[in-house]
């Protein structure tokens, strides 16, 4: 996307419009998320991260004319742009050390004017960019690859181990989309079992777990997790894929559950082309900052057994997940889950766009609809 202040403002516009009605959906009491407080903590957080990144992105065209965006793909910005994003969050510092501070840029900017007769615009993009570098420095973005975090520590009473609820978070260089994972993870490791767990199978009452702990709380796995978490977290992997690949690579850790939140795609009048029919309804909407509609898939993979180990005088066999995966169900099936939900958040302009065509249950077909007007969304339109 090129950086005419038109289209650039109609982009960040309708994103920061979509992002904003996501928080607020995602903190009411009827979201697909609102009996899972945890996981709506989580998605939450990373949709902070992104409008941050947004409002980063937005500094960032200031000085550096052009901005990419997947307008035939996913309707984010291209995986180049987010890495530009983090090597600049990485070297801000040491680049704000370089810039004059903000009242010597504004002196030299009057003095030029002055002796010029003629606008400074090389300090201005010094001013930009001084003010972008701020920004990203004390904001957390969202990076193309988070590291895990453990954001839950029980114990199961059943089996007496230990479990975790683990999240990390990717933007798929390929899909150009936002993904979010969340893990439950037992782990049968016996020194830890030892260290955390007591006779009653219970968390030890003096053990003082400061969460959420930076990757995974058991530290002898901690770093192979983090980079099982990087090989394992491309869309183009099923959850079947993902969570096989972690019950085979770690022998004491037991995945008992895998989420995955995908976020987009995001479509916007004018800008995106991925889809024709969507594109041509909202090009009906009159107030161009609702003209937009904001996709987001979550995926579901459970186990619904596990294969007890077993030890021999030749060989022994670590205990073994068997995943669900709904074959009634056809997408199901061809995703590799258990379970799955497609939901649209439409503003209401859009909506009535739609309607008003006979076209809305064709372009929307499948997915859970949401409709947000006046700082309130109302489901199951």
């Amino acid at each position: 996307m090129s950086s005419e202040p038109e289209a650039v403002d109609h982009y960040f516009s309708a994103m920061r419009s979509a992002l904003s009605a996501l928080k607020i959906f995602l903190s009411q009491s009827d979201s697909p998320l609102s009996g899972h407080a945890l996981i709506a903590q989580v998605v939450l957080s990373c949709v902070e991260r992104l409008m941050v990144s947004f409002d980063c992105f937005q500094d960032r065209i200031e000085f550096v004319e052009r901005f990419r965006i997947a307008r035939a793909e996913s309707g984010f910005p291209a995986f180049q742009s987010v890495l530009a994003l983090d090597n600049d969050r990485k070297s801000a510092a040491e680049r704000l050390a370089a810039i004059p501070d903000p009242n010597a840029l504004r002196h030299e900017m009057a003095d030029f004017i002055l002796r010029h007769r003629a606008f400074p615009h090389e300090l201005r993009k010094q001013m930009a960019e001084r003010i972008y570098l701020e920004r990203i420095g004390d904001g957390e973005v969202f990076a193309p690859f988070f590291l895990p975090e453990t954001i839950r520590v029980s114990v199961n009473p059943k089996t007496m181990r230990p479990y975790y609820v683990v999240y990390w978070s990717a933007f798929d260089g390929t899909a150009n989309l936002p993904i979010v994972y969340m893990a439950t993870i037992e782990d049968s490791s016996p020194a830890l079992v030892r260290q955390v767990v007591d006779e009653d199978g219970r968390l030890k009452r003096d053990l003082n777990i400061p969460l959420p702990v930076g990757g995974l709380l058991n530290p002898d796995l901690a770093n192979a997790f983090d980079a099982f978490a990087q090989r394992n977290s491309a869309y183009t992997l099923s959850l079947a894929t993902i969570a096989g690949n972690l019950d085979r690579d770690f022998d004491t850790l037991h995945p008992k559950q895998l989420r995955r939140f995908v976020l987009g795609p995001f479509y916007a009048a004018g800008i995106t082309e991925h889809n024709e029919t969507v594109s041509a309804l909202l090009n009906t909407v009159r107030n161009r900052e609702n003209a937009w509609v904001l996709t987001w898939t979550i995926q579901e993979i459970f186990s619904k057994a596990e294969q007890p180990g077993r030890k021999g005088l030749w060989s022994s066999q670590p205990a073994r997940e068997q995943f669900h995966i709904e074959t009634s169900d056809l997408e199901a099936a061809r995703q590799g889950v258990s379970h799955y939900e497609k939901h649209a958040l439409v503003p209401h302009d859009a909506y009535q766009a739609l309607y008003a065509t006979g076209e809305a249950n064709d372009a929307l077909d499948g997915f859970k609809v949401h409709v947000f007007s006046r700082n309130q969304v109302i489901s199951g339109v």
